[in-house]
């Protein structure tokens, strides 16, 4: 997925942090600006078109919660992410409350950051208010994320994917031909990265490679010790 002109918000009050996450977003292409204290949240959200918005909750003058929900009273769909050293219970469901596509606590892998911000972003929600359908073609087929439905546009045989199956071939798709790290993959969908969890991603994987087996020009290469990356050949 290209991220050459996306544009994130991102307001965080530590310095060091900010900065560091700041410089680690622009060197994977994204246009990023940095606001360090929440009264100056919404001016300069108003003041320009964001495709996501990263937020601290813990700021000084206006927290995260409330320039959440601020956002959501504008009216927009922009996507945004809290990133926070709130660990709670209470304090991850207030996060999902407001409406947020993510709740990620410090301290994080910055791949799999990045990587749900290019999932988050793949959806087609952006802040001109306009939702495109999670819907995308893969040689012959027609996959539908919303509706986990894999469709063979030559026979009009479907199958019904599994949650975590349709996860997995959404995430290689999001990657747009570069590799999906395995442990970012573990991490988002089963939540950890250990000996078990990576045997149950080979086993869906070789089920995704089964169900798309009906077009020759789709291949899902392994990469060992890195990943797997979804190849479609013209």
């Amino acid at each position: 997925m290209k991220t050459k002109n996306n544009r994130l918000l991102l307001v965080e009050d530590d310095i060091n942090f900010g900065a560091v996450l700041k410089s680690y977003l622009e060197l994977n292409d994204f246009v990023v600006d940095w606001i360090d204290d929440g009264i100056n949240a919404m001016p300069k959200f108003e003041s320009s078109k964001y495709d996501l918005v990263l937020l601290d909750v813990m700021l000084p003058n206006i927290d995260g919660f409330s320039i959440a929900n601020s956002i959501k009273e504008t009216g927009t769909n922009v996507p945004f992410i809290f990133i926070t050293a709130k660990t709670l219970r209470n304090d991850i469901v207030e996060g999902y409350k407001t409406g947020a596509d993510d709740y990620i606590t410090k301290p994080f892998d910055s791949e799999i950051l990045l990587y749900k911000i290019r999932a988050i972003l793949s959806r087609g929600t952006s802040g001109t208010n306009e939702r495109t359908d999670e819907i995308f073609t893969l040689g012959i087929f027609t996959f539908d994320y919303r509706s986990r439905n894999l469709l063979n546009n030559n026979t009009s045989i479907s199958q019904t994917l599994s949650p975590k199956e349709c996860e997995l071939l959404k995430m290689l798709v999001a990657q747009n031909t570069e590799i999906l790290p395995k442990a970012v993959a573990l991490n988002s969908i089963w939540g950890d990265a250990n000996y078990f969890t990576s045997r149950s991603m080979d086993v869906y994987i070789a089920k995704i490679r089964k169900f798309l087996s009906a077009d020759k020009s789709i291949k899902i290469i392994t990469q060992h010790g890195s990943g797997y990356r979804l190849i479609i050949k013209d």
